[in-house]
């Protein structure tokens, strides 16, 4: 390969992956045509891209990116796989389809800066996603906010309640008991 074209393909991963601030490497060997047109459209669906990549133009690009600590993972046929909602959505549906096509190996990941190797990739896909998070971190904060507001209007209603039988036995014409 010339080094003009070598050129044009480090800027086009430049381009494609400079805003990417997460990825997972798969190693691509042995997956047939059938299975790997299956794995990307599948993929496609959920906005996750799959890109096969030139392992060392790939890490010339990559440097001084978010992704720069993929560059050990790069060995063999590799393809990067990167969008979604997060990595840990990438992640989670790489397992699911690495059940389901047996050579479908996952190599590694990156997520704000933290390099995940193969063994760690089910643990980083148990990880909630950024908006899994966020409703978790707010369920945490309302849910005192709900026991306050419960205890107050708890009194509340316990004295609507009492007032309610005294009105209904008065529109009865029934004598009210006095509570000593």
């Amino acid at each position: 390969m010339s080094k003009p074209v070598k050129n044009l393909i480090a800027q086009s991963y430049t381009q494609r992956f400079g805003d990417v601030t997460g990825a997972v490497i798969i190693d691509i060997r042995g997956i047939n045509s059938q299975h790997n047109n299956a794995l990307r459209s599948g993929l496609r669906q959920k906005q996750i891209r799959v890109t096969v990549v030139k392992n060392s133009l790939a890490k010339k690009a990559l440097e001084g990116t978010a992704l720069a600590g993929l560059k050990d993972l790069f060995d063999g046929p590799c393809a990067m796989v990167y969008g979604g909602d997060s990595v840990v959505t990438v992640a989670r549906e790489l397992l699911g389809k690495a059940k389901e096509i047996e050579k479908l190996q996952v190599k590694g990941a990156i997520m704000d800066g933290q390099v995940y190797g193969p063994e760690q990739i089910e643990a980083l896909s148990k990880y909630p996603t950024r908006a899994e998070a966020q409703a978790q971190v707010i369920q945490i904060i309302l849910s005192p906010a709900g026991q306050v507001i419960g205890a107050a209007t708890s009194a509340g209603s316990a004295i609507a309640s009492i007032l309610k039988t005294i009105e209904e036995k008065l529109e009865k014409g029934e004598a009210i008991a006095k509570v000593g």
